[in-house]
């Protein structure tokens, strides 16, 4: 048991290949009492965004360093020398270029797409994802400075028009980690 990749309560189920079906078939019958539905890989990535969760080579990619992420809470340069602690000093010095922010896409009718623009006072950023479990449209995007700060305005192009982008607070779902941490 414990909190899985979708910030949800869950359980992994191991079985051998050949009772694979019996098991799923076993454990839908014993869950339609408890409402147990089924979803998918893109329903679980957007509950994981909803919570605030990031995934490697997705969200963490390697052309931004941990102050652009959020992720500057995990490097402790005073421990003394280690393998990139002259460039991660630099960086700190310089400031972020990016950062990584959570948007609320003003549009219901299509998710936000990956790879999607990101338009704030004339200059591009780009979307990395999607999410639906609180009802809204969410897409991260490493922003520019402009962008950076909750409730921040842009805009995104999604299905040839332009619609509102606001950065939003990190983990829409459960901000203050309090549904299992707490």
């Amino acid at each position: 048991m414990g909190v899985r990749f979708s910030g949800e309560l869950a359980y992994e189920v191991h079985a051998p290949n050949a009772s694979l079906d019996a098991a799923c078939l076993a454990l839908r019958k014993a869950g339609v009492e408890h409402g147990l539905q089924l979803f998918g890989a893109r329903a679980a990535g957007a509950m994981r965004m909803e919570k605030g969760f990031l995934h490697w080579k997705a969200d963490l990619i390697t052309e931004f360093d941990p102050f652009e992420t959020g992720l500057n809470r995990f490097v402790k340069l005073e421990k003394g020398d280690f393998i990139g602690r002259e460039a991660l000093l630099k960086r700190q010095a310089e400031g972020a270029r990016k950062k990584l922010v959570t948007l609320q896409i003003g549009a219901s009718h299509a998710p936000a797409h990956g790879g999607a623009s990101l338009m704030q006072d004339g200059r591009y950023d780009h979307l990395r994802r999607r999410g639906q479990r609180v009802g809204m449209n969410l897409a991260y995007a490493f922003a520019g400075p402009g962008l950076a700060y909750m409730g921040s305005p842009g805009q995104l192009g999604l299905c040839g028009d332009l619609v509102a982008a606001t950065a939003i607070a990190r983990s829409p779902c459960d901000p203050g980690f309090e549904r299992f941490w707490g």
